[in-house]
C-alpha cells in the first residue's frame, strides 16, 4: 500500500497541473478578447468622434438666421438687385415692386400679425408633426434634395445653400435643424418661415404676398385668402395672378382639409368658401433696360448658385454693363430693325449714326441683335436682345454662323505653312459649290479670298487642312464647328484676335467665355464672387493672331466685295468680317479694335427671304462708333515673329521683271518665300500674227507681252473669263534658204532642250578658215556667249559643239558662224527653248 501512495500522489499532481494550465489558458483568452474588444470600442469611438468632427466642421453660425430673418430694423432680407458696372443704375430686382419687404410677427398681440389660420394651414399641409418632432426627421436622409420639415427648409435655404447636394449635407442639415429648434423654439421657426417663404412672382414673405395678390396687409387676410396663400406656398407658380382658377380651387381644397382635420368648424369653413375673393390687378410692367443682359447674368450665375437662392434675396450683383452704352445700343438696334421693316424709327441721338441701308434692302419679318465686348478684360459692355419690328425682346438665341468661321479655317493653314500671301485658286474645279456672289475669281492671295468671303477657296482649304484640324483650332477659341453660335461665343472668339492671341474671360460651368459679372455681395457686404479680374488664356501666338488681323483689317482687300467706301470703314483700324449662309437666312457683321469688339446679327424669318451681309454692317457701323467714343485710334503693332517683304501678287513669290503687281505682305519669320514668281511669264509675240515670234520674225513686228500661266485645271475657267492666254504656235514666217556649207541640223528649230545639248551640223566650204558656235538669250540677243573655242577643222554633218544649259531657262538663239580665208562670214541660226531639268 505504501508503494501505491507515491503513484496516486503523482497522478493527482498531474491532474492538478492540467487544471491549472487550462485555467491559465482560459484567462489568457479572456484577457485577449477583452483587449480586442476594448481596442475595437476605442476605434469606434475615435472614428465616431472624427466623423462627427468632420460633419460639424465649418457649420454656419445659428446667429446668422436672426440677422437675416429678424433684423433689428424690422426689415426682412431685401430683394436681390442687379446693377450696372457703376452700381448706380438698377437693372433688375427680384421683387414685385420697389417697396421693402416687411416683417410680420406671429404674436396675435402685435398690431400687424400673421393670421393664425395661415400658420395652422401651412403647418398642416407642409409639416403636420412640426410641434412635436425635434426639428428634423430621419426619413429621406439618403435624398439630399428632400427637406421634409419646415426647419430643414430654413437650414437648406439660408445656411447650407452653397453646399452641393450630398449625404453629408443631408446629415449637417438635420444636425443644424435640431440645434435651431432647441435654441430658438418652434414658434420663432414658424414665424421666420412665413416671413421668408416664396409665394410666387418674387413675393417673399406673407406680407409681400398679401400686398401683391390682395392689396392688403397680412393681418387683414380672410380665411379663404389664407388658404389660397397656403396653397401657393406649395407651388409658387400656381399663384392668383398666373393661375387664378387653379389657385382658387386649391384654396377651397385646403379649407376642406382643415375642416376634416377639425382645425375649422363647419360654420367657419362654409363662410370661407362662400366669401368673395378679389385679386389685386397688376399694371403692365415696362420692360427693363437690359433684359437680355440680365438673362445672361443669371445664366452665368447658375453655375455657381441656385436660382432659388438668388431670388430669395440678400444679394447685390454688380455687372459689367455700361448703362449709357446699353441704352444707346438698344435704341440704335431698334431704329435699324424698324428701318428694315419700313416702320417709324425710334427717336434717339444715337440713331443718327446709322448709315443708309443698301438700295432695295427693305426686309419684312426680320430680327436683329448685337453685343459689345471689351476684349482686354472679356467683359460684356452691352447686349441687345433680338429686336423685331423695332421692339427689343429678352431673347438671344444661337444662329447659323455660316462663313463667319472661315478665319479659323485659314488660321489652321497658317499653322501649317500657309500665309496671307499664299496662292489660292477660286475656280469651278476646286470644289462643288458656288461663291455667294455667283462668280469665280481665279488666282488670289489668301488675303483677298478671306477678306472678300469667297466660299470656294475657303472650302478647298478646309478640305486640305482636314475637318479634325480645323475643329481643333476653332475649339480652342470656344467655337464648335457645325453648331449654332451665340453672339457671346462669336464676340469672345474674335476678341482673341483683338487681344493678340489671348482669351480673357471666366470659366462658367466648365466653359470659358466672356463675363457679364463683376462681383456678387451678400447682405452683410461680404464679397461672395469676384470676377473683376479676368482669367487670361493664351490661345494662339501673337504672330499668328497678327496674321489674321492683318487680313481682316485690310480695307482695300475688302473693296471687291463691299465697295469703296463701305460701312466697315469707321476712321480707325478695324479687323472686320462678314458672315453669310447658303440659305441666306442669317447674316453677321463682326469687327474689332484693340479695345472693343462689336458683333451684330440679322436674321430673316419670312419664307424665301435672303439677306445681304451688307445689312448687319450698317448696324455694326453705328454700334462701333458708339463703343469707340473716347477710345484711342491705335492699331496693332507688328509682334516678334512676323516679317514683312514685297512679293508678286497673287503668287506670293519673289517679284520678277514680269510681275505686274508687287505688294507688301506679312509672313511668319522663317516662312518667307525664296522662289521667284512663276505665275507670270513674258513672251515675244509677232503683233501682226499673234503667234510666238522667232528669230526670223522681222524685228519691227516683235513686241513683249506678259501672260498669266494657268494650270491645266484652270484652263476652262480662264477661257470662260476671257483671260488672254499665251499662244502655243510659232510665227509662220519661213526661215531663209539653207546653206549646204553652213547649217545646224540638230537640235531642231523651236525644240525644247535641257542638260548638255549636242549641236550637230555642217561648217565647211571653199576657203574655210574656222568656225565658232555661240548662244544668246531671247529672240534677238544683245549679247552672245561662245560655246567652246574656235575650231579650224571643217565639219560635215557632225558634232559642232556641246552646250551645257545648266542654270539656264527660257528662249535662246543658237548661231553657227563660219569664217573664210577671204574674210567672208556665213551664219546659220536656230531658236530653242531651254527647260528646267
Amino acid at each position: 500500500m505504501q508503494e501505491l501512495r507515491p503513484i496516486l500522489r503523482s497522478r493527482r499532481e498531474r491532474r492538478l497541473n492540467k487544471l491549472r494550465k487550462g485555467e491559465g489558458r482560459a484567462r489568457s483568452v479572456l484577457l485577449s478578447l477583452g483587449m480586442i474588444l476594448s481596442l475595437v470600442l476605442a476605434a469606434l469611438i475615435l472614428v465616431t468622434a472624427l466623423a462627427y468632427a468632420d460633419l460639424t466642421r465649418g457649420l454656419p453660425s445659428l446667429e446668422l438666421l436672426p440677422r437675416l430673418l429678424n433684423p433689428p430694423d424690422g426689415l426682412l432680407l431685401q430683394p436681390t438687385r442687379i446693377y450696372d458696372r457703376t452700381g448706380q443704375n438698377l437693372l433688375f430686382a427680384f421683387a414685385p415692386d420697389d417697396s421693402p419687404r416687411g416683417y410680420v410677427a406671429l404674436d396675435e398681440n402685435t398690431p400687424q400679425h400673421i393670421p393664425p389660420a395661415l400658420a395652422e394651414a401651412v403647418v398642416a399641409l407642409n409639416d403636420p408633426n412640426f410641434w412635436s418632432h425635434p426639428g428634423f426627421t430621419v426619413d429621406g436622409w439618403q435624398d439630399p434634395d428632400l427637406h421634409p420639415t419646415l426647419t430643414q427648409r430654413l437650414v437648406a435655404d439660408f445656411l447650407l445653400f452653397d453646399e452641393p447636394p450630398s449625404i453629408r449635407r443631408a446629415l449637417r442639415e438635420r444636425l443644424l435643424a435640431a440645434q435651431i429648434t432647441d435654441h430658438f423654439g418652434r414658434a420663432q421657426i414658424l414665424e421666420w418661415t412665413l416671413n421668408s417663404a416664396h409665394f410666387g412672382r418674387y413675393a417673399f414673405g406673407v406680407e409681400s404676398a398679401a400686398q401683391l395678390y390682395f392689396g392688403k396687409s397680412a393681418g387683414e387676410l380672410s380665411l379663404m385668402e389664407c388658404a389660397i396663400l397656403a396653397g401657393v406656398l406649395e407651388s409658387p407658380s400656381l399663384n392668383p395672378l398666373d393661375a387664378p382658377e387653379t389657385a382658387m380651387q386649391r384654396g377651397r381644397e385646403i379649407i376642406e382639409q382643415l375642416r376634416d382635420a377639425e382645425l375649422l368648424t363647419a360654420k367657419e369653413a362654409d363662410a370661407a368658401l362662400a366669401a368673395a375673393i378679389r385679386i389685386q390687378p397688376q399694371p403692365e410692367s415696362a420692360p427693363g433696360p437690359a433684359e437680355a443682359f440680365v438673362n445672361l447674368v443669371l445664366a452665368q450665375l447658375d453655375s455657381r448658385l441656385s436660382r432659388a437662392r438668388i431670388e430669395r434675396g440678400g444679394m447685390t450683383i454688380h455687372t459689367t454693363l455700361d448703362y449709357d452704352l446699353q441704352r444707346s445700343a438698344s435704341c440704335v438696334t431698334a431704329a435699324y430693325a424698324a428701318r428694315l421693316e419700313g416702320l417709324p424709327e425710334a427717336a434717339c441721338d444715337a440713331a443718327r449714326l446709322l448709315p443708309p441701308l443698301p438700295p432695295g434692302a427693305a426686309l419684312t419679318e426680320s430680327s436683329s441683335s448685337a453685343l459689345i465686348l471689351d476684349p482686354s478684360t472679356g467683359q460684356v459692355l452691352a447686349l441687345v436682345g433680338e429686336t423685331l419690328k423695332g421692339q427689343e425682346t429678352p431673347l438671344v438665341t444661337a444662329h447659323n454662323p455660316g462663313s463667319l468661321l472661315t478665319p479659323f479655317v485659314y488660321l489652321t493653314g497658317f499653322t501649317r505653312g500657309l500665309g496671307p500671301a499664299s496662292l489660292v485658286w477660286d475656280i469651278p474645279a476646286q470644289v462643288n459649290l458656288q461663291n455667294y456672289d455667283g462668280q469665280y475669281h481665279g488666282p488670289l492671295r489668301l488675303r483677298n479670298a478671306l477678306a472678300n468671303d469667297y466660299r470656294v477657296p475657303a472650302e478647298a482649304t478646309l478640305q486640305q487642312m482636314g475637318l479634325e484640324g480645323v475643329s481643333k483650332t476653332s475649339g480652342s477659341f470656344g467655337i464648335a464647328l457645325g453648331e449654332p453660335l451665340r453672339l457671346l461665343e462669336v464676340a469672345g472668339a474674335y476678341g482673341v484676335f483683338s487681344a493678340q492671341g489671348v482669351y480673357y474671360g471666366q470659366s462658367v460651368d466648365e466653359v470659358f467665355e466672356p463675363s457679364a459679372i463683376l462681383r456678387v455681395e451678400t447682405a452683410d457686404h461680404a464679397v461672395w464672387l469676384d470676377w473683376s479680374a479676368p482669367e487670361a488664356r493664351p490661345v494662339v501666338s501673337p504672330a499668328l493672331a497678327y496674321l489674321v488681323t492683318s487680313v481682316l483689317s485690310d480695307e482695300p482687300a475688302r473693296w471687291p466685295s463691299l465697295g469703296n467706301p463701305n460701312s466697315f470703314e469707321v476712321g480707325r483700324p478695324v479687323g472686320a468680317k462678314v458672315g453669310q449662309t447658303a440659305d441666306g437666312r442669317d447674316a453677321w457683321a463682326v469687327g474689332y479694335t484693340p479695345t472693343r469688339v462689336v458683333a451684330a446679327w440679322t436674321g430673316a424669318r419670312a419664307e424665301g427671304a435672303r439677306l445681304s451681309p451688307r445689312l448687319p454692317i450698317v448696324l455694326w457701323n453705328a454700334l462701333m462708333q458708339l463703343a469707340s467714343q473716347g477710345q484711342p485710334r491705335d492699331g496693332w503693332p507688328i509682334p516678334p515673329g512676323v516679317a514683312v517683304m514685297d512679293v508678286c501678287d497673287p503668287s506670293g513669290l519673289l517679284p520678277t521683271t514680269d510681275c505686274p503687281n508687287i505688294v507688301s505682305e506679312v509672313f511668319l519669320t522663317g516662312s518667307e518665300p525664296t522662289q521667284a514668281d512663276t505665275l507670270y511669264r513674258s513672251y515675244q509675240i509677232n503683233r501682226e500674227t499673234g503667234f510666238l515670234a522667232t528669230v526670223f520674225t522681222p524685228p519691227q513686228f516683235v513686241e513683249r507681252r506678259v501672260y498669266l500661266i494657268v494650270p491645266p485645271e484652270a484652263q476652262a475657267w480662264a477661257e470662260s473669263a476671257g483671260l488672254p492666254l499665251p499662244p502655243s504656235s510659232y510665227d509662220a514666217i519661213q526661215p531663209p534658204r539653207i546653206n549646204p556649207n553652213v547649217s545646224i541640223t540638230a537640235p531642231e528649230l523651236f525644240a525644247d532642250v535641257k542638260g548638255t545639248v549636242r549641236i550637230i551640223g555642217t561648217a565647211t566650204g571653199e576657203g574655210f578658215a574656222y568656225y565658232r558656235v555661240q548662244v544668246g538669250q531671247g529672240l534677238n540677243p544683245s549679247a552672245w556667249i561662245q560655246v567652246g573655242a574656235d575650231r579650224q577643222t571643217p565639219v560635215e554633218n557632225g558634232l559642232l559643239a556641246e552646250w551645257d544649259t545648266s542654270g539656264l531657262e527660257g528662249l535662246y538663239a543658237v548661231q553657227l558662224v563660219v569664217v573664210y580665208a577671204d574674210q567672208r562670214v556665213e551664219t546659220a541660226v536656230i531658236q530653242v527653248t531651254v527647260t528646267p531639268p
